[in-house]
């Protein structure tokens, strides 16, 4: 397995989500186990903080990151091109980001139970976002949620005349950006 490939077989794949669920089981119990008594809701309240913080992450690095700067924007065009294949950002380098971009200024701000607090809600968000977005590639559900997340990523691949839809777990984002009006109405933007 190349740590830096972007097409994953189904067990690299499970291994990711294993990795995230560990960090994210580590996480909680540092938290829970050494934070100061004293500092537990204002944690609470910054891994919700990550988590809601998530649903437009995830829209910014869809929307320009992956559709606007190479060489992800290649990379996620090969995505596109072949929605049923395994392909999804390599774990060193989605692990590095959130690491570079999210722990290391909350500790820089707030010292290490804070950053850990966010950093937590951040991965539990990203962990959201990776199985969902597997889930509408290559689950078949009753779900009526996830039904809706389905359709709304089919318009994002299908619609490539129209572009939007970037959001996955969520379409608020869209909504708010003017990127769903295509979805809704039908109309170019």
């Amino acid at each position: 397995m190349h740590i830096f490939t972007l097409e994953h077989s189904r067990t690299a794949h499970r291994a990711d989500l294993a990795l995230y669920g560990i960090i994210e089981v580590a996480l909680a119990t540092s938290l829970a186990a050494g934070a100061p008594h004293e500092m537990l809701a204002e944690l609470a309240a910054l891994a919700m903080a990550g988590l809601a913080s998530w649903t437009a992450i995830e829209y910014a690095m869809h929307r320009f990151l992956l559709h606007g700067v190479q060489p992800f924007k290649s990379w996620h065009e090969e995505h596109h091109q072949r929605p049923n294949a395994i392909i999804f950002t390599p774990t060193i380098l989605s692990l590095a980001w959130q690491f570079v971009l999210i722990f290391i200024p909350a500790y820089l701000a707030g010292g290490p139970w804070r950053a850990s607090a966010l950093t937590f809600g951040v991965l539990a968000g990203y962990l959201s976002y990776t199985i969902t977005h597997h889930a509408v590639h290559h689950w078949h559900t009753s779900n009526s949620w996830l039904k809706q997340r389905k359709r709304w990523h089919a318009l994002h691949h299908h619609r490539t005349d129209q572009p939007g839809c970037y959001g996955v777990t969520t379409e608020f984002w869209d909504h708010v950006f003017g990127s769903a009006r295509h979805a809704l109405r039908g109309k170019s933007d």
